[in-house]
């Protein structure tokens, strides 16, 4: 693969990004359960190993609110006890599964998934995501203790020690929340997550915070990370849950990367993708990283910044192995609160109300999908969220492909353009003896029957002599609908009205002639469009005053 060759604005992006991504990685090992340092090993390896061979050029890989808290979620079920040495080796199991699972996926071409989940399935998933997580930091922020269970219990919980509330944690986290709030809003080029971090490391040590109460990471070990050896006898406990962090992995790497191309560069390519995060998941989780992918605003930042090659990301990936070797004594001292509160306010920002507004203005079922799969996050927890995600856009494609439009038709007049009758346009011609139906998209085994009930009640109500198919929006005709449009036209026949057939595609056409239906219409039925079809059945209804009941 080619790359533009490395330039100062790449070294200038990559340390810009660091100040983002070092503190958020850590945050984000806590949302998952797992000590912080496991935030740096992810923010070092998977980020060298997509830079070598991933296809976006600003992407930045680590890890995301939505891989961690799938994260946190598997390594609940597996290690309730949540001892720190099992904790470690089921996580290093979980990201060699994750990462298997991508390059298997690679290696099958099985780029095309990233599009089973439709955009408002995923707009309510992330919302969801995001209040989750909000609520399992709250605790952090409040400087409440209580042992976490599901969404509601969690809730009820933090109403229920509301009058035990630490102040002074609770201040730490609230100034912490006002100063990245005001630093992006009023300076949005400077580090605001490295510097409300430096802030609350400096109160912490000059200050004594931790005698007031306030909880401190404490002791950040130092240096390289070591070997880690996954536990294979784990596999089936976590394959369900590798299979979900995957494919929001992959879901996420590639809708940020296509976000994210500039004009000039190629279009990141997807399975060359799920090889790259596979590889970086695969080799990170010897050395305990967690499941990665890539993120949506550091690689904002990183593109902001002026990245132009992902020797962006190796600098980020040197920034990450200075701050393992010669500031973990210093990171030990940052407050719960702090990372509590870079967590809170990086994943509101997976709230959109805006979305769903949009959503419900456009199509009102499409917003009840994203409100089934918000709602399934939060109710069922995460890994079932994904699947009712999935689930939810699957049969959103079936309902679609289960009803296609039929549309009937009119002329505007003064030209040969037929369009669907409106009330918007009621000057359109119509003609007498004639309906004309338009069916769209594919007509096969699922929808057949549910044409044919739409259809029925426009022969009553029209009474024609001619019904005219326009199968020019057809792209597919299966062969359980061949069978039911040869049954209509037998029934249609009988009751005195003629089926018509125009602008069938070449494929359609062909698999037509080949049926009975073709047998019983002849060339004489079937016109190669509207207008010649319009001409000459109203020069035969022209000579022909039948009186005709129309079919049931």
């Amino acid at each position: 693969m080619q790359r533009a060759g490395p330039q100062r604005g790449d070294i200038v992006a990559g340390l810009t990004a660091a100040a983002v991504v070092i503190p958020k990685a850590m945050a984000y090992a806590t949302i998952a359960g797992l000590p912080i340092e496991v935030g740096l090993y992810t923010a070092f390896v998977p980020m060298l190993v997509y830079a070598l061979l991933g296809t976006s050029r600003p992407l930045s890989v680590s890890t995301t609110t939505t891989i961690a808290i799938l994260t946190g979620a598997e390594l609940t079920a597996v290690v309730p006890t949540a001892d720190a040495g099992q904790l470690i080796v089921a996580t290093a199991t979980l990201t060699l599964m994750v990462g298997a699972i991508l390059i298997v996926a690679s290696l099958l071409r099985l780029g095309f998934v990233a599009n089973f989940i439709s955009l408002p399935v995923l707009v309510g998933f992330k919302a969801g995501i995001g209040v989750v997580i909000i609520v399992d930091q709250l605790p952090k922020l409040l400087g409440l203790h209580f042992e976490k269970g599901s969404f509601v219990q969690n809730i009820g919980e933090i109403l229920r020690g509301l009058g035990h509330i630490s102040w002074p944690t609770l201040a730490v986290g609230a100034g912490t929340i006002v100063a990245l709030t005001l630093i992006e809003r009023l300076r949005p080029r400077w580090p605001a997550p490295l510097i409300a971090v430096a802030a609350a490391i400096a109160g912490a040590g000059l200050l004594g915070w931790q005698s007031h109460g306030i909880d401190l990471v404490g002791t950040v070990p130092s240096g390289f990370p070591h070997l880690t050896l996954p536990d294979l006898t784990l596999a089936q406990q976590l394959w369900p849950g590798a299979c979900g962090i995957a494919l929001m992995s992959f879901t996420e790497t590639i809708a940020v990367g296509r976000a994210f191309q500039a004009s000039h560069e190629p279009l990141p390519r997807a399975n060359r993708e799920l090889l790259a995060t596979g590889a970086g998941n695969l080799a990170g989780a010897f050395f305990g990283a967690m499941p990665s992918g890539g993120g949506m605003s550091q690689t904002a930042v990183n593109r902001r910044a002026g990245a132009r090659t992902q020797m962006a990301q190796v600098v980020t990936a040197a920034a990450t192995v200075a701050t393992m070797l010669l500031l973990a004594p210093l990171i030990g001292l940052m407050p719960h609160a702090t990372l509590a509160a870079l967590v809170i306010v990086y994943s509101i920002g997976l709230i959109h109300p805006a979305d769903f507004r949009d959503i419900l203005r456009v199509r009102r079922t499409e917003f009840i999908w994203a409100v089934a799969a918000f709602a399934g996050v939060m109710l069922l927890g995460t890994l079932k969220g994904i699947l009712v995600a999935i689930v939810v856009s699957l049969v959103a494609l079936a309902h679609q492909a289960a009803d296609p439009p039929v549309r009937v038709l009119g002329r505007k007049r003064g030209t040969h353009v037929y369009r669907g009758l409106t009330p918007e346009h009621p000057d359109d011609e119509t003609f007498p003896g004639l309906l004309l139906l338009r069916v769209e998209g594919r007509l096969f085994f699922m929808n057949a029957e549910r044409v044919a009930e739409k259809v029925r009640p426009l022969i009553t109500e029209h009474r024609p002599d001619y019904v005219v198919f326009d199968l020019s929006g057809l792209f597919d005709l299966e062969y359980s609908a061949l069978s039911a449009l040869v049954d209509a036209e037998r029934r249609y026949r009988a009751a005195g009205v003629q089926l018509v057939l125009v602008e069938l595609n070449q494929d359609v056409l062909a698999m037509v002639r080949r049926s009975p239906l073709g047998d019983a219409l002849g060339e004489q039925w079937m016109f190669q469009n509207l207008e010649i079809a319009v001409d000459r059945l109203q020069a035969d209804a022209a000579g022909d005053a039948r009186h005709v009941e129309p079919p049931t």
